[in-house]
């Protein structure tokens, strides 16, 4: 039979350790201690010990269920001579029997709460758990009901669920803010002999509006001196409100019509004081008291406290105005006046007036203030106020003058006040209308009779109710036969064109008198002349005219017409081709040529012969000769060219003269008068002075020289070669009259 069966659960009293817990014993045990009992597992041998021969089993600790509630043990039966097990190895449990050891605890205690003050009974405060070590399953030990010690009649709590609710419904936070709350937990459901704890509950009674604010006086008094600024503080005023925070915030509000009038009044939040200030001057002299009604009043109201009434409160204010010595005041807070210009020093301009309000009605004294630059036009009167000028004032000039007049008392100076005077210079008639001449007016080539040119505006200095202007041409000078003046009955006025087209290069500008009149009285008028310039126009693209000078700036600054300027560049070129022919003269001075020139050197001048000739027989069609020397050639051309009265000329400069003949005077002035007349009819050669050279002198002549050096002995005494240079007679130079008696073959050897 297997022991095993009969211990596989045992349950032990932990607090009984020395009775035995149990007994192992085995059917083949005969009693004569050949069976040996083991006992293995958990706390074999250290917590529970068995005697091996009757198989007895005790516990040698004291066991505590809530750090181990069973042991897992294991039982043998052996012989003990052979060691041969005589059971199979049997498992069998060992629970630990619950005992009431554990109170009742709250691990997390003291506790915090809060509630709001005046809550109706039965509201929720807070919910408690206490906890119990002992096993809940197994009888009392761990059934736990819950008590109030302390906070009775306040509070109550919930045996079961240990919920702490209100008891009453007047708890006021203002009388006591703060509860201290004792809570016991028992086990043993309260039973006798059953364990306990406690723990404390710290309740706060949280504010809520139920009070309105108050204030400590019903009757305030507050003196404020009549001088007191306007929008300066003047006092202040406090109700208390035994609320926190924005349940005892408040605002302040004057409620009677007076008061709101003269006073105003802020909150100032942080102090919860309302802020009293002036809003219209005081005069001690015309009220001495003033009286407000002032509320305080909540700003976050509780509907649940409406019951309790209005949350505000009223209290009276009396400012009482205390006397002050005032400055003088005048009648008007501002004064507009007016005088004519050109008015004669010393001209009453406005009168001004100030008083004392004070009782005593000290005299009063006035002043213009010295600081002002405009002062120095006017004086006022020491005693009566009375303003005058002092200077002849001028409208064009400034129309418009400001000063400040002072007004002080005799008895106290120091008191002054002041005022702005503003005074207006009315405008008369004089200056005389004028028409603008700064830029010139276009008129157009192409412009027909009666086509307005331009529309002109005149300006006047004088205000603009002197009347309408009106346009004339002068009468005194006679009728204008290119332009005409229309008035247009608008203050303005057209200039009109009398006659068709004009000419820029006849004349460029036309100037053209206007009187202009004003409407004043008197009438004044002046005459302005007008600069009309003509011009070529050009139109642009639409309706839009575009019109713009072609004439250079230069040109038309300076006066000149075109044929003018035209003329003046020709002469400019004519002394620039001059000058250049002049230094191609000097620089090929003294050059020698080459009777025979190579056929290298090719020029520019060629001459064509078309005479085939008659062979070599043939010396009167033409002279080669005159290729090789060209002294021959011209020569002879001179002798086929001669005309009558020249003989005494080429004896002279002929190359059969051995030496120099002088020639007549008369027979010079012939020859050179009879050579001017043929260039004068020459239509071959331009319009203007040439000059050609022949610089080409030869190898030698049997003649001599023709150098100036010998002409200088041909010319007559009154006559030198340097006159010949200079002379041109009738705009022909003297080297033409003697380039026409040049041949052809002559102009194409010289170079």
């Amino acid at each position: 039979m297997q022991f095993g069966s009969l211990f596989s659960l045992i349950r032990i009293d932990p607090l009984h350790l020395s009775h035995k817990m149990a007994q192992l014993h085995s059917n083949s045990d005969k009693g004569d201690g050949s069976v040996r009992y083991l006992l293995t597992g958990e706390g074999a041998g250290t917590i529970f010990v068995i005697n091996e021969v009757t198989g007895d089993i005790h516990a040698s600790k004291s066991l505590d269920r809530e750090k181990k509630g069973q042991y897992v043990l294991h039982a043998q039966a052996i012989d003990r001579y052979t060691n041969r097990s005589l059971e199979p190895e049997s498992e069998f449990i060992i629970k630990v029997q619950d005992v009431n050891d554990n109170a009742p605890k709250f691990p997390d205690g003291p506790f915090a709460a809060a509630v709001p003050e005046m809550a109706d009974v039965g509201t929720s405060v807070f919910q408690l758990t206490a906890t119990d070590a002992d096993d809940p399953t197994y009888g009392n030990s761990a059934k736990i009901v819950y008590s109030i010690l302390q906070g009775q009649p306040y509070f109550s709590v919930d045996p079961k669920t240990g919920v702490i609710r209100t008891a009453l419904s007047n708890m006021d936070r203002e009388a006591r803010e703060r509860y201290s709350v004792v809570v016991q937990a028992k086990d043993m459901a309260g039973s006798v002999g059953g364990l306990s704890g406690s723990t404390t509950i710290n309740v706060t009674l949280t504010d809520v509006n139920d009070n309105p604010p108050k204030f400590p006086q019903k009757n305030y008094q507050l003196y404020v001196p009549e001088s007191a600024q306007i929008g300066k503080a003047v006092g202040k005023i406090k109700a208390n409100d035994e609320d926190l925070g924005i349940n005892a915030e408040m605002r302040y509000i004057i409620t009677n019509a007076e008061g709101k009038a003269m006073f105003s009044i802020t909150t100032d939040t942080d102090q919860k004081e309302g802020i009293i200030s002036l809003r219209l001057p005081l005069n001690y002299e015309k009220r001495k008291v003033h009286t407000l009604h002032i509320e305080g009043v909540n700003t976050h109201l509780d509907p649940r406290f409406s019951h309790l009434g209005a949350f505000k409160d009223t209290t009276t204010l009396r400012i009482i105005i205390g006397d002050v010595d005032e400055p003088p005041v005048f009648s008007i807070d501002y004064y507009i006046m007016d005088v004519y210009e050109n008015s004669p020093v010393g001209t009453e301009v406005g009168t001004v007036t100030a008083q004392d309000p004070d009782s005593t009605k000290s005299p009063v004294r006035y002043f213009i203030d010295h600081s002002e630059e405009e002062q120095v036009y006017f004086s006022i009167g020491l005693n009566n106020g009375v303003i005058k000028t002092t200077q002849s004032l001028d409208r064009e000039d400034v129309a418009w003058h400001n000063i400040t007049v002072m007004a002080s008392e005799v008895d106290n100076p120091s008191l002054v006040s002041r005022v702005p005077i503003t005074i207006q210079v009315l405008d008369v008639n004089d200056n005389a209308p004028y028409i603008a001449r700064d830029d010139e007016i276009i008129v157009c080539e192409t412009s027909r009779a009666g086509q307005v040119i331009q529309t002109v505006r005149p300006s006047d200095k004088d205000n603009f109710a002197n009347g309408r202007f009106s346009f004339a041409l002068p009468i005194d000078l006679p009728v204008n036969p290119n332009f005409t003046l229309k008035d247009n009955g608008d203050n303005t006025a057209s200039i009109v064109a009398r006659r068709y087209q004009f000419s820029q290069s006849e004349q460029d500008l036309y100037q053209l008198p206007v009187v202009v009149r004003d409407g004043g009285e008197p009438v004044l008028s002046s005459t302005s002349t007008l600069n009309l310039r003509v011009c070529v126009c050009q139109r642009g693209g639409g309706s839009s005219r575009v019109k713009a000078c072609r004439v250079p700036a230069f040109l038309s600054t300076a006066g000149l017409s075109t044929g003018a300027f035209i003329a003046i560049l020709l002469c400019i070129i004519i002394l620039l081709a001059i000058v250049v022919l002049f230094v191609i003269l000097r620089s090929k001075k003294g050059k020698k040529e080459p009777l025979i020139i190579s056929e290298e050197d090719v020029r520019e001048n060629v001459v064509t012969y078309d005479d085939e000739g008659g062979g070599e027989e043939d010396t009167e069609a033409f002279d080669i000769a005159a290729l090789r020397n060209p002294a021959g050639a011209e020569w002879k051309r001179l002798r086929r060219e001669v005309r009558p009265g020249m003989e005494g000329w080429l004896v002279a400069c002929g190359p059969q003269s051995p030496s120099l003949v002088l020639l007549d005077t008369e027979d010079m002035h012939h020859v050179i008068r009879q050579k001017v007349v043929e260039a004068d009819r020459d239509t071959s050669g331009p319009p203007y002075d040439s000059l050609q050279t022949y610089s080409y002198e030869g190898r030698g002549s049997p003649t001599g020289s023709v150098s100036s050096l010998g002409l200088a002995q041909v010319l007559p005494p009154e006559l030198s070669y340097s006159d010949l240079e200079d002379w041109e007679p009738e705009g022909h130079t003297l080297a033409r009259l003697f380039e026409t008696e040049l041949s052809e073959t002559e102009q194409t050897i010289a170079p």
